[in-house]
């Protein structure tokens, strides 16, 4: 995904009602836009495929299809080879897609019926079949042209969001067209970024239309987007005279019997986000191990409840879970962390436990994946990812707090109503270890004076982008400790 998209993301209707204030109401005449879209979108095409100069744009109906239209009449007018191959017939169009289909026609194009196949000379593919506007699954010669689209052997290049993919879900209706980029207009859709979406669309790029700021004011956003400049907000240069006094003290409770690796991990991403102290409260038999290998951390090991109040007594901020278990001493630190009321993190283990005794907490952040939400919601995790929204919603009303739903496209709840998703990451970051970096993260930016909703948004997106960073070598092998070694160059932004 792309850094430069907006931070509004919105439901296909809301997109349709920004459109009609533009057109209605702001007086920007519909084909005006749709010739907006359609340069926005070969100006991507030609910088991302220069060599590609036989293309075919597969159009549908409505507004969709006209995008194609003029898609290929603009392509023809910078000296590439255009055709169309129509799904429908060009005598049912009307409005703004029938002047498209007649002005390329005027232009010289040629419209093909669809037969069956796609011009095998074709070094691109446009997708104008159906677009946003999809209300039912993709069926007939609508799923025949998809199937061919992605056995063709050229590049795919989406108008406004993959043929098949739902605009408010990212669900695949039937089947779906496998883009490798999605030019999308005048609002980013909320299927862009959910469920299947993401591996549909492909790079997702964006284009205004130059709508007025007016009509987006009239209209409320699904979804923000964490990003650059909320990170460059609440990572400020630091004063000269700064002392680590001066930027928390963050606990790390967990590394349970035979597992210190997760509590070291969390404990080193804290200290990389820049929390001016960690301590890592473990089991015993781990104490002198982490010592040794991150001298930076002071490791403290806990034989008995009673060891830990010390430790808590100086804390600002707790990340309670990173191998934590669920031995009997798992066990018997969780009454603790249950009553005790300073800014938490709470992960894995810490997370099962609650399950076994749900309650609310306003100091919390929970960072639960998909078998945890599961667990914590008495469901299981296939109904997670089937409805990641809903799941958000139940588990901040059941737990309270701030909710971060990881996984691809990690949700965060937000106290304004209004649910954040993360476009940034990469499937490299499906690998042991990446949610106890995150707990670190978050907890750090706890302790160093951000609330609790902002620490988990900045969270989530400096750990996505340090494993987008990570990532350049590549995606396969990525390891959660590269994570770490990244966070540093993007909490001095």
């Amino acid at each position: 995904m792309m850094h430069s998209l907006p931070a509004k993301i919105y439901s296909v209707a809301a997109v349709r009602e920004i459109d009609r204030i533009a057109i209605e109401e702001q007086g920007v005449p519909g084909y005006t836009l749709m010739q907006r879209a359609a340069a926005a979108a070969v100006r991507e095409a030609r910088e991302r495929y220069p060599q590609a100069l036989c293309w075919q744009a597969i159009c549908g109906a409505g507004n969709n299809g006209g995008d194609g239209y003029v898609v290929a009449r603009l392509a023809i007018l910078e000296g590439v080879s255009a055709s169309v191959v129509t799904l429908v017939d060009p005598e049912s169009l009307s409005g703004d897609a029938e002047t498209a289909h007649d002005d390329f026609v005027a232009a010289g194009g040629t419209v093909t019926p669809w037969n069956g196949g796609l011009a095998e000379d074709a070094d691109l593919l446009v997708d104008a079949m159906l677009g946003s506007g999809l209300e039912r699954d993709v069926a007939g010669s609508f799923a025949d042209a998809v199937n061919a689209a992605n056995a063709h052997p050229a590049p795919i290049h989406a108008l406004d969001i993959a043929t098949g993919i739902d605009g408010d879900t990212g669900e695949v209706r039937g089947c779906a067209v496998k883009a490798d980029v999605t030019t999308t207009f005048v609002g980013l859709k909320a299927g862009l970024f959910l469920g299947a979406g993401p591996d549909y669309c492909g790079t997702v790029t964006f284009s205004g239309l130059d709508i007025d700021a007016a009509a987006y004011r009239a209209v409320e956003p699904s979804y923000c987007r964490p990003g650059a400049a909320l990170l460059k907000r609440v990572l400020p240069p630091r004063q000269r005279s700064a002392h680590k006094g001066n930027f928390g003290h963050v606990v790390v409770l967990g590394g349970g019997p035979g597992m210190p690796g997760a509590a070291l991990l969390c404990g080193e991403a804290a200290l990389r986000t820049g929390a001016g102290r960690v301590s890592v409260a473990t089991h015993p038999e781990h104490a002198a191990v982490l010592a040794a290998v991150r001298p930076e951390l002071m490791s403290r090991g806990i034989r008995a409840p009673e060891d830990l109040a010390a430790i808590l007594e100086s804390a600002d901020v707790v990340a309670f879970g990173p191998g934590l278990g669920r031995s009997p001493w798992a066990r018997a630190l969780f009454p603790i962390m249950a009553a005790d009321r300073r800014p938490a993190v709470w992960d894995a283990d810490a997370l099962n436990l609650l399950a076994e005794k749900p309650a609310t907490a306003a100091n919390r952040i929970i960072t639960p994946h998909p078998g945890e939400a599961a667990t914590l919601t008495g469901t299981d995790s296939s109904a997670i990812q089937a409805d990641r929204p809903a799941a958000l919603r139940a588990l901040a009303r059941e737990y309270g707090g701030i909710v971060v739903l990881k996984g691809a496209g990690t949700l965060i709840s937000g106290s304004s109503g209004i649910p954040a998703i993360c476009t940034s990451g990469n499937p490299g970051m499906a690998a042991p270890g990446m949610g106890d970096v995150l707990t670190g993260v978050i907890a750090a930016l706890l302790a160093q004076g951000l609330s609790p909703e902002r620490a988990a948004l900045a969270g989530v997106e400096l750990h996505a982008r340090a494993g987008d960073l990570a990532a350049r070598k590549g995606q396969r092998g990525l390891m959660a400790s590269d994570l770490i070694a990244a966070l540093r160059e993007l909490v001095n932004p």
